[in-house]
């Protein structure tokens, strides 16, 4: 089935290419130490990927676990045949133990509180979970001064719990220029290690995200949890400019709509809610069916571009809840139905994640993980 005709009906639609991640997941392997396996991160509808459609593709490419950010996002999971290991990554709510000892989920425990919630929980079996430690971010985690109490308590739930793993996150670690703060958390990391293998715990440790995993080999440990260069995103301009030329990133996401009408306007013409934006010229404009509801920045309103038969055309005026304006005046043959590209590739022309952030002054993350969930993602 080809893509127009798996995204008939639909005014906008994510086009997810599985050979690019594909591609991707082959890079950032080659780039991990021998020892490490890989943790696919998917919380956040997979940074708007779609949770379980992504999950699915790369349960297939072989990966070895998934992190997630609740159990919400786990069960879904689960419910959608992926049988890898999954671990939350973030709190956990003591109603959920249960779910979590049933469906075989890890969870993260960073509280003493969550801990004394699993002792007195009843489980079917006992209750694997990943000990989250403070070495700098000022987070989640418990710090440097609490190791020995944190052993204790934990020789003495022993009945309940499985220590399966022991992991950080590292605050700044997407500039290599700057080394200092992360081989820092690095070696107060290591102290945990020595302490935990000194009291007989053989648990999987973990620190690096994307950035760490790409330009600082040190921080690989067990193993590694890559979100954003899965989706062929760089952390930060920094680690594209230091590493692009050993690792090849390709993005997997494009986001296209329609074009629902277009129409010529005299030269002086007010656009949009409050007249913000006066046409210096006559003008040729075109109305797409999106808007800030479906995740497009109202920050873009006159500044943004979008592609049009390959070629760029500005938003004009404010960008409304499910409408934008945009001039192709100087675009031939455009008519109702056109395909537009919101973010990605057409022709020679791309519209990056990357520049439409920067245009909304935010992130990237940010960026693709606000894409409303309800738009389908459509994978080929």
């Amino acid at each position: 089935m080809s893509k127009k005709i798996e995204r008939s009906g639909l005014r906008t639609w994510i086009e997810v290419d599985s050979k690019a991640l594909a591609h991707n997941y082959s890079e950032i392997k080659k780039n991990l130490s021998p020892k490490s396996v890989c943790m696919s991160v998917v919380k956040s509808n997979a940074y708007g990927h779609c949770l379980v459609d992504f999950a699915q593709e790369m349960q297939k490419l072989g990966i070895d676990w998934f992190g997630v950010d609740s159990m919400t996002e786990a069960i879904s999971l689960r419910n959608n045949g992926i049988t890898k290991p999954i671990l939350v990554l973030g709190h956990t709510l003591p109603e959920m133990l249960q779910k979590a000892s049933e469906l075989d989920v890890s969870i993260t425990v960073s509280t003493y509180e969550l801990l004394t919630a699993i002792s007195t929980t009843s489980f079917p079996k006992k209750i694997k979970i990943h000990i989250k430690v403070d070495t700098g971010m000022n987070r989640q985690g418990f710090l440097e001064s609490e190791i020995d109490t944190l052993i204790d308590t934990l020789q003495k739930k022993s009945e309940k719990v499985e220590v399966e793993g022991l992991f950080t996150h590292f605050a700044a670690a997407k500039n290599p220029a700057f080394p200092g703060r992360t081989l820092k958390q690095v070696a107060i990391f290591t102290t945990w290690i020595d302490a935990f293998k000194k009291a007989d715990h053989d648990p999987i440790t973990h620190a690096s995200a994307s950035g760490s995993a790409i330009v600082f080999s040190e921080t690989h440990f067990d193993m590694v949890r890559i979100g954003f260069a899965l989706y062929g995103l760089w952390p930060s301009k920094e680690v594209e400019k230091s590493s692009s030329h050993r690792l090849l990133l390709m993005p997997i996401l494009q986001w296209k709509t329609i074009i629902g009408e277009v129409k010529k306007i005299p030269k002086g013409s007010q656009v949009g809610y409050d007249a913000t934006e006066t046409m210096n010229r006559e003008s040729k404009i075109a109305i797409c069916p999106i808007g800030y509801w479906h995740g497009y920045p109202r920050a873009l309103s006159s500044v943004g571009y979008v592609l049009v038969h390959g070629m760029r055309a500005r938003v004009v005026g404010r960008v409304s809840m499910d409408m934008i304006t945009i001039d192709v005046t100087d675009i031939d043959t455009v008519a109702v139905g056109d395909e537009v590209t919101l973010v990605g590739a057409d022709g020679d022309e791309t519209v990056s994640i990357e520049e439409i952030a920067e245009l909304s002054d935010t992130s990237g993350y940010e960026m693709v993980t606000r894409i409303n969930p309800l738009i389908k993602r459509l994978y080929f």
